[in-house]
C-alpha cells in the first residue's frame, strides 16, 4: 500500500471515527447545573472535551486501518477479491 493511499484512508477513516465519538458523554447545558451562556442555546454543549474525542478518534481510526493493512498484508483482502463474492 503506498503512503499517499495510506494516508487518505486514514484521513476518511479518522473523520468517520470522529462523527461516532462526538456524542458519547456530552452534557447539554440544560442538563448542566451551571446553566445557560448567554447567546448560545439550552441544547449545546456544557463541554464538549473536543481534545479527548480527537485522542480517542486517532486511536480507533489507528486500529481501523490497522486492521485494514493487516487484512490486506496477511490475506491480499482487498476491493477486488471482495467484488469477487457478489459475483
Amino acid at each position: 500500500m503506498q503512503t499517499l493511499t495510506f494516508a487518505a484512508i486514514f484521513f476518511v477513516t479518522w473523520w468517520l471515527c470522529l462523527f461516532i465519538v462526538l456524542p458519547f458523554g456530552v452534557k447539554t447545558q440544560q442538563e448542566d447545573e451551571d446553566g445557560t451562556v448567554l447567546g448560545t442555546t439550552e441544547s449545546a454543549p456544557a463541554r464538549p472535551m473536543l481534545v479527548r474525542k480527537a485522542l480517542i478518534t486517532t486511536v480507533l481510526a489507528g486500529v481501523v486501518v490497522g486492521a485494514l493493512y493487516f487484512a490486506n498484508a496477511q490475506f491480499n483482502l482487498n476491493i477486488e477479491a471482495i467484488s469477487r463474492w457478489f459475483e
